[in-house]
């Protein structure tokens, strides 16, 4: 099951970095793409708003 990114997102660009398969794409909200996600929750435990969880 991949990742979504909540309204909560406050786009500080902390889980682009953190992505190993570049599933996340920058905008106000960012998104991830669940074909490209991982399931790793490597972005999850990086966000400093709690703003990412499973879809």
């Amino acid at each position: 099951m991949a990742y979504k990114i909540t309204e909560n997102c406050a786009a500080c660009g902390t889980c682009i970095d953190e992505c190993p398969t570049g599933a996340i794409s920058a905008g106000d909200i960012y998104k991830i793409d669940p074909n490209a996600c991982a399931d790793c929750g490597t972005c999850a435990d990086a966000c400093p708003m709690g703003a990412i969880e499973q879809a």
